[in-house]
């Protein structure tokens, strides 16, 4: 399941070597070829919770195949394209493989030992990371020395090796919770969730007080708040809303949407440091390759990380692991708007914050589930992951808008000022705090998760 997370993360990066080329790639203006990269945010977003609540239903070791075959065919189709229309599904489809990480998370519950819970979620949450941390410097080698298609052909081949693995080694779980599927709340949160992704996304582009932008971000709220009213008088609701405003569970959504804010300030500013020229007064100068194997012990260090983690989370509680999570990612961000002027110092601060990421995502779940019936903990997680992603979404965007009102001029080039670098360094520490502040306010005493107690796999609990 792990190995599945990865490959999900993966489809994240995989495209960000192709960024510059895109347009002449597929045949496209660059505002066109920007959605190749939108819509896997987008499908993503509207998908964990959708893929949650569809595991709790009718079997997570299911949903977690389907996502991966869905990731399949959207990559052959990408491989296969040559014009941004296919690209753009294809994209799409890779990006809804995101929502077998909160499944396979919650699935760690459901079958394995007691005593083997914390370390599996909290490896399995690493995978956001890795996948990602991997996925750079892989992509970036294949784009240089193949044809692009041949990083599609590669996630391909990798999500049927995921697929061929799952089904010889993970078994079903045994916790189901009958119901039926509410269509029209799915539907209402993909409106609502891609008008306000849309607003956040492509705001810097479309202008922040444009009709575009303002439109979709007030039809984001109308849809959204309709959707809320809808879910608390639906039976079986997709989420339900009163275990999410359960304290332990509503304040460790909110840290999570600002540790995602946090944690996304790495990849946006640390590859522009890298990258950039010498000339600029803070560039190091190295290739888009050189910049992947250099951000990839980041990543590699939410793996490292999560046995201590899961530690922590067993001798002092998931809370006080969140809490020094979001300590370490705070003093990581403050430490980076100080020492980036080296390669060294770069690569130190991304291994900081990125341990800190490491342990702060591995505490949410346990937090998670340790709130909810354990037939509703796929769905949970869902949305904590959807959570993070709003937090990474809005990130970018604030970033996106810091650095292109603080630039300078390097012969013909425009680029970010190193002002510019310090104080996105600084608005993602300032957002490490906030979130410790708010994790602060998630009870002391939570329910540890427990595993199922075996039962038949055709056997259902009640939620």
């Amino acid at each position: 399941m792990c190995f599945g997370g990865m490959i999900a993360s993966f489809m994240q990066t995989l495209v960000i070597p192709l960024i510059p080329s895109l347009p002449h790639l597929l045949s496209a203006s660059p505002a066109d070829a920007s959605w190749v990269i939108t819509v896997t945010l987008l499908t993503a977003a509207v998908m964990t919770p959708v893929a949650g609540r569809l595991g709790d239903l009718y079997g997570k070791r299911l949903v977690i195949v389907a996502s991966l075959a869905v990731l399949v065919v959207g990559s052959v189709v990408v491989a296969l394209s040559d014009t941004v229309i296919p690209a753009i599904i294809g994209r799409g489809l890779q990006g809804a493989a995101m929502g077998l990480i909160p499944v396979g998370i919650s699935m760690m519950r459901d079958v394995l030992p007691a005593e083997r819970v914390g370390s599996a979620i909290a490896l399995m949450s690493a995978t956001l990371g890795v996948g990602g941390a991997i996925g750079l410097p892989v992509s970036a080698f294949v784009a240089q020395n193949a044809s692009w298609h041949a990083l599609f052909w590669l996630a391909a081949g990798l999500g049927a090796l995921g697929i061929v693995l799952v089904l010889a080694v993970v078994p079903e779980s045994p916790v189901t919770t009958p119901g039926r599927f509410d269509v029209v709340g799915a539907i209402g949160l993909a409106i609502g969730l891609v008008s306000l992704l849309l607003a956040i996304t492509k705001g810097s582009s479309w202008g922040w007080g444009s009709p575009a932008t303002l439109g979709t971000a007030a039809a984001a709220v109308v849809v959204l708040l309709a959707w809320g009213v809808l879910q608390l008088r639906t039976r079986e609701p997709l989420v339900d809303l009163r275990v999410s405003a359960r304290r332990p569970v509503l304040f460790t959504n909110l840290a999570s949407v600002v540790a995602g804010f946090a944690m996304f300030g790495t990849s946006l500013v640390f590859p522009q440091v890298l990258q950039a020229p010498m000339a600029s007064g803070y560039g190091l100068g190295r290739s888009l390759l050189e910049a992947g194997l250099l951000m990839a012990p980041g990543g590699l260090m939410m793996m490292v990380m999560s046995p201590l983690s899961a530690r922590l989370t067993r001798l002092r509680g998931p809370r006080v692991t969140l809490l020094i999570g979001l300590g370490v990612i705070a003093c990581g961000y403050v430490l980076a708007a100080f020492i980036t002027g080296t390669v060294v110092g770069v690569v130190v601060a991304t291994i900081v914050i990125s341990s800190g990421v490491g342990i702060a995502y591995a505490a949410m779940p346990a937090l998670i589930m340790g709130a909810v019936p354990i037939g509703a903990s796929a769905a949970a997680n869902g949305l904590n992951s959807l959570m993070r992603s709003v937090g990474t979404s809005v990130s970018s965007a604030v970033a996106a808008t810091v650095l292109a009102g603080m630039t300078i001029s390097v012969g013909a080039a425009v680029l970010p000022s190193a002002t510019g670098i310090r104080v996105v360094l600084l608005i993602s520490a300032a957002a490490s705090v906030v979130g410790f502040a708010v994790a602060l306010l998630i009870p002391k005493r939570e329910v540890q998760p427990t595993p199922a107690s075996p039962v038949p796999a055709a056997a259902a609990v009640q939620g």
